[in-house]
């Protein structure tokens, strides 16, 4: 992934939310994560 690429992640309280975001930052994407109930 380029360092262009953002995604939005909606964490459901999921603790495998994480292991998502770290494996798109390192593929050098930002992550924005934000609480379902936000």
């Amino acid at each position: 992934m380029s360092s262009d690429v953002r995604i939005l992640l909606i964490d459901n309280y999921d603790s495998f939310t994480y292991n998502l975001v770290q494996a798109f930052a390192a593929r050098g994407a930002e992550v924005l994560v934000y609480r379902n109930d936000e």
